[in-house]
């Protein structure tokens, strides 16, 4: 799958290679996770395209696949990737299928307050406290108190990874405390000691990450950019652009711009890494 993706990305990148830069207003709608490193990305692109206008919108990456269904977005910015009955409602909607390009990469975070002396924890220990089967840190080494759990709405696509990669599919636990965004999340677990969340790795200010471990016997390692490169770090995640067509010359061409040195120098400075 991350072949094939990387086979777009680059088709895309060398299909724009010759293309004239364009002047034209772009729109980006989707993955709240993502809306950082995309106002960046605008920013810079309208600096050096003087004219040029791009406007970032978040909502969820739910949000941005259905406007990109829709046809109301030039640019669907996603945490996940589109799933297969999207795909072919896309393709039925628009007439041809979505192109999928992964733009940066994500260590999904594990945050804890700096209070919270817990430093580590295994994915089943993870599962259990968002299902419901652990509720006390005690039970996996920390203090004697409850275990605040926040997490993300059902329209985010970090909400859909959590669940499909880490909770294996399994349902939330009602005592998880749903907040509409990554920063919300990371506000609540930063005045919160007792507190857990989880989200981008470009949002963890004020939080401190939890190493994590496949399983008891395996290593605990933190989402940094060794570790990604590496494969240990075991829930990391692509992030993706979809647009409607190849060919619009403008999207192309700011796309382009992404997945370029410049481009992928901002994703480091914003906290996630790079897409190769």
């Amino acid at each position: 799958m991350r072949s094939s993706t990387w086979l777009l990305a680059l088709a895309v990148a060398a299909l724009v290679g010759c293309a004239p830069t364009r002047q034209k207003a772009i729109t980006i709608k989707g993955s709240d996770t993502m809306v950082i490193l995309g106002q960046r990305w605008a920013e810079s692109y309208m600096a050096s395209h003087p004219g040029a206008v791009i406007q970032v919108t978040g909502g969820g990456s739910g949000t941005g696949i259905a406007a990109l269904i829709n046809g109301t977005t030039d640019i669907c910015q996603s945490s996940r990737a589109m799933k297969d009955e999207e795909k072919q409602q896309a393709a039925a909607k628009l007439g041809t299928p979505p192109v999928e390009v992964v733009v940066a990469r994500d260590g999904l975070s594990i945050y804890v307050a700096d209070s919270n002396p817990v430093r580590e924890l295994t994915l089943a220990q993870i599962k259990a406290i968002y299902t419901g089967q652990v509720t006390n840190w005690k039970d996996v080494g920390g203090s004697d108190a409850a275990i605040t759990v926040y997490g993300r709405e059902n329209n985010s696509g970090t909400y859909v990874y959590f669940k499909e990669h880490v909770l294996e599919g399994a349902d939330f636990a009602a005592i998880v405390q749903t907040l509409p965004g990554t920063a919300a999340v990371v506000n609540a677990v930063s005045q919160d000691a007792k507190g857990i969340g989880y989200g981008g790795a470009a949002y963890a200010t004020g939080v401190r990450d939890l190493a994590v471990r496949k399983d008891a016997t395996s290593e605990a390692v933190l989402p940094t950019l060794e570790n990604m490169n590496s494969g240990s770090y075991p829930i990391a995640r692509s992030l993706y652009y979809y647009l409607a067509t190849p060919g619009n010359e403008a999207v192309m061409d700011f796309i382009a711009f992404a997945l370029s040195d410049s481009g992928q120098k901002l994703v480091t400075e914003v906290g996630y890494f790079p897409a190769q």
